[in-house]
């Protein structure tokens, strides 16, 4: 059935300035639901983050109050009409009015031209998402928050942990074991009390990313794993949002603006992710502690220019830093037409399964790859079992705390020298946590090796339920 469903002037900047909107719904929830799946900015305006109409916003069924007749689940009729009624505020200036305090903590952008009073206006009215509050995201949430953009949404699930205080500059040591984001929204408050601050303290998945993404203009991707950054560049692709993009390895990182609206996106750049166990994660290949602050600083620096619509924006720019030789290069980037999902033809319309498309879903459940608990382990060692324990870790790693019995073999090593393993001997593989070891055991059984398993939990698992005397890392 049609029903049509009146936009207040006040949000038609939100719907392409159309004043009605014409649906399909049996209800009046499933006209709303239907007019934010047209026009997704709209959600945040009429919905808080409980998902509940917000408090300010009335719903009238022709020249009735759906709250005097059965609220969101109101039955609709062919033809009816459905009028959104938010509270307005007449005779005072459009946009955000500045609080007195404001006008002294926003001095320095107000004297720039290109911001000046409007551009901050803008900055005030912005919602901006950041995905991953860990190395890139903490210093794109202080700045963002500093810079005064008035929703900040977080997104992680992780507590602090010791390893990341090397670069993680929102939390300290007090704050290892606490959770991340509600740290993360204390520090960021105290930064700047005037930003609204939205946690959601889930894993960013296919599930939910359509839905957290819509209430937001632009998302920041501050992931460390392909899964993740895949999904938030197609979800940004779908809700046509831009995406600020930066990665960090080792020494090394990358920025740019991924907006298929007017240019490339992740994917016209990586088509596919590379093999599982291929690129190192920073755990395993480690990160100098004041790139992710770089890299997170220029995000910020994008999305504010962005926000305010000056400058020139990496668009169509791969932005290459390396802190060693302490250089900036630039590459160009060129739409796909053949993108699979910001393509002419697009054959990714809607969130897939990212962890299989990325090829982690977890190796021992698409092989079976054996494991060996630690405690059986010990028992080998302790029976003089003629046993290789094969540690694959990095040589930093080794130096920090290693099995004496062990023999030491890094991981990218090991196609090179399989002569030093015997292939009918038993080998018990271990890295830091079990995920090296796991693709190791797996390659080494694929080469023909018998007796092959891998060491739950890898040193970290042995560390704290076998020898607390080794170093914890």
């Amino acid at each position: 059935m049609s029903i049509i469903v009146r936009i207040p002037s006040p949000l038609r900047r939100f719907t392409d300035s159309q004043a009605t909107v014409e649906v399909s719904a049996k209800t009046v929830q499933d006209a709303l639901s239907a007019v934010i799946l047209k026009y997704q900015d709209l959600r945040f305006h009429l919905y808080g983050d409980d998902g509940e109409l917000r408090n300010f916003v009335n719903v009238y069924v022709g020249e009735n109050d759906i709250r005097q007749l059965k609220g969101m689940d109101t039955p609709l009729t062919d033809g009816d009409e459905v009028l959104i009624i938010p509270s307005i505020a007449g005779g005072k200036e459009n946009g955000p009015i500045f609080e007195r305090e404001e006008y002294l903590r926003y001095s320095r952008h107000f004297s720039l031209p290109e911001i000046g009073l409007e551009g901050q206006k803008k900055l005030k009215q912005a919602s901006v998402l950041v995905v991953g509050v860990g190395g890139l995201g903490c210093p794109v949430a202080i700045y963002l928050a500093a810079a005064g953009v008035g929703r900040i949404g977080l997104v992680d699930f992780d507590v602090v942990d010791l390893s990341n205080l090397q670069r993680q500059i929102l939390y300290s040591s007090k704050d290892v074991g606490k959770p991340k984001l509600r740290i993360a929204r204390e520090r960021l408050e105290g930064i700047n009390p005037k930003v609204q601050v939205a946690a959601h303290e889930e894993p960013f998945s296919s599930v939910n990313a359509v839905q957290i993404l819509a209430g937001y203009d632009l998302v920041i991707d501050g992931t460390d794993n392909f899964p993740t950054r895949y999904l938030v560049n197609d979800v940004s692709v779908f809700q046509g949002k831009p995406n600020v993009y930066g990665s960090i390895f080792r020494f090394e990182g990358q920025v740019s603006i991924f907006h298929a609206k007017e240019g490339p996106c992740y994917r016209c750049l990586y088509a596919t992710p590379p093999p599982p166990g291929l690129v190192p994660s920073c755990a395993e290949g480690g990160v100098l502690g004041v790139l992710p602050g770089i890299v997170g600083s220029l995000q910020a620096a994008e999305a504010i220019k962005w926000i305010t619509g000056i400058g020139d924006p990496l668009i169509g720019r791969l932005l290459l830093f390396d802190a060693l030789s302490m250089t900036f290069r630039e590459v160009r980037l060129e739409k796909n037409d053949d993108c699979v999902v910001c393509g002419k033809n697009p054959t990714i319309v809607e969130p897939i399964d990212y962890e299989g498309f990325c090829g982690v879903s977890g190796t021992a459940e698409t092989v079976n790859v054996p494991e060996i608990d630690v405690h059986e382990v010990k028992q080998k060692l302790d029976r003089g079992d003629d046993v290789t324990i094969l540690d694959v870790r990095e040589q930093w790693e080794w130096q920090i705390a290693h099995l004496d019995e062990a023999h030491f073999i890094p991981m990218n090593s090991i196609p090179s020298r399989l002569d030093e393993l015997s292939p009918s001997g038993e080998i018990v593989v271990h890295c830091h946590s079990g995920k090296r070891s796991a693709s190791i055991t797996e390659y080494l059984i694929k080469q023909g090796y018998t007796d092959v398993k891998s060491m739950a939990g890898g040193i970290r698992a042995w560390t704290i339920e076998v020898d607390p005397s080794l170093n914890l890392y």
